[in-house]
């Protein structure tokens, strides 16, 4: 798993499309996938969830639930309940 933040874990960045974006705070364009700035501010995310397990490809599991379902790493959970930070550090 890929633990070098990027700008497109970042609360600032808003993506254009899947290469680039824009960084609210500096209203510049920037990369996607590049290291991210002095000012990063961690999105939540599954991948920074202490339930969400890797897998061996792009999917992970998700273990907050007995169902146990499956999840891509970068998928936005500002809206889950069960979403616990810890994993959250830049």
């Amino acid at each position: 798993m890929n633990t070098v933040m990027q700008h497109m874990d970042c609360r600032n960045f808003a993506a254009l499309d899947v290469a680039k974006g824009i960084c609210h705070r500096t209203k510049e364009l920037v990369l996607a996938d590049t290291e991210h700035c002095e000012h990063f501010v961690a999105t939540q995310k599954c991948k920074f969830c202490d339930h969400f397990v890797a897998g061996d490809q792009y999917l992970g599991t998700c273990n907050a639930v007995p169902s146990k379902p499956m999840t891509y790493p970068d998928l936005i959970t500002v809206t889950c309940e069960m979403f616990t930070a810890a994993a959250a550090k830049a």
